[in-house]
């Protein structure tokens, strides 16, 4: 597959979804398609469905039109899964995906299972934006749509610091920058700006952070408790485990936040060796090699014992060929 608009020609209707509690790089990613079958199929019936997103991305050109509700059936021509590695991610749109006549996959995640019709997945691209730049003819970008990809890049590459940001990422975030999109704001209030409340439970998650392995691995936790008392939402703990990473000494951090009682998501990074993504498929979830999450239910300190004992086992395995 070399572009998207073969497979857009022939479908009269078309839905798009991302993974549950979408992101950057898939809220920029879906709606970076979902603005370009509008402007350049204005006649293909088109739905964009995504769970609720962060006010920081309601900037980005039709956010408002996402759907949320998922409760009607629907046969769609042609669906397409954004930065999504496996159905189970899609939650509720998964049975849009079940249903549709064609179905397209456009992910970087190592762990994807190439579940789709047409499967576009190269791990080693920095973000499913740089894939959805790939796939776009380039004179049709136009500045919103550039706003969108640039917004997903930025997120998923750390601001162009993490190990997939290559050569090509630069290129393409300079082509965007040349469509006129304010590229600096972008940076600053999608990932450096915090409200208050977000500053706070950051900085109880650093105080009570704890470190494993000879300082080699960082732990937190984040209780429902703890986001109560801050008026805090799991969407505004986006960026604490890479505060966490981001200690001296550290190669891998580990962040847990509590859904329901007992039930937590966890997020890891790594700098330069452990393969998170091994860890992640193993207990369900997925990701890349330096960053995975996944959802485990029990006492968080029983579950960081296990999980540090994995990273353990992933720094002993590496070599010096590691990258």
């Amino acid at each position: 597959m070399t572009n998207l608009d073969e497979f857009l020609a022939e479908a009269n209707t078309v839905a798009i979804a991302g993974h549950i509690r979408p992101d950057g790089d898939c809220i920029g990613s879906c709606l970076a398609v979902y603005n370009y079958i509008k402007k350049y199929f204005p006649h293909t019936e088109t739905v964009l469905y995504l769970d609720e997103i962060p006010n920081i991305f309601k900037f980005l050109s039709r956010s408002e039109e996402i759907v949320h509700d998922r409760s009607r059936d629907r046969k769609y021509d042609l669906f397409l899964a954004l930065d999504c590695g496996d159905l189970e991610r899609l939650g509720p749109s998964a049975k849009y995906f079940k249903a549709a006549g064609k179905t397209i996959c456009v992910d970087h995640h190592i762990s994807n299972d190439s579940f789709a019709d047409e499967n576009y997945i190269f791990p080693d691209v920095s973000s499913t934006c740089e894939l959805v730049f790939n796939l776009l003819p380039k004179e049709r970008i136009d500045k919103t749509i550039a706003e969108c990809i640039y917004t997903g890049m930025v997120h998923d590459t750390g601001v162009f610091q993490y190990a997939s940001t290559s050569k090509k990422t630069m290129e393409a975030a300079g082509f965007l920058m040349e469509r006129g999109i304010d590229f600096s704001k972008i940076v600053d209030e999608t990932f450096f700006i915090k409200t208050f409340q977000q500053n706070k439970i950051l900085g109880l998650a650093l105080l009570k952070s704890r470190l494993h392995l000879d300082g080699q691995c960082i732990s937190s936790v984040i209780t429902k408790k703890d986001m109560e008392e801050f008026d805090v939402l799991p969407r505004h703990l986006e960026g604490i485990v890479s505060h966490l990473r981001s200690t001296r000494g550290v190669e891998a951090a580990v962040f847990l936040y509590e859904l329901e009682e007992g039930e937590y998501k966890i997020s890891t990074r790594s700098r330069a060796c452990a393969d998170l993504s091994k860890i992640a498929v193993k207990h369900g979830g997925g990701g890349h090699k330096r960053a995975a999450g996944f959802s485990m239910n029990g006492n968080p300190d029983e579950i960081i014992d296990i999980i540090v004992a994995e990273i353990k086992e992933e720094l002993e395995n590496c070599n010096e060929g590691c990258d």
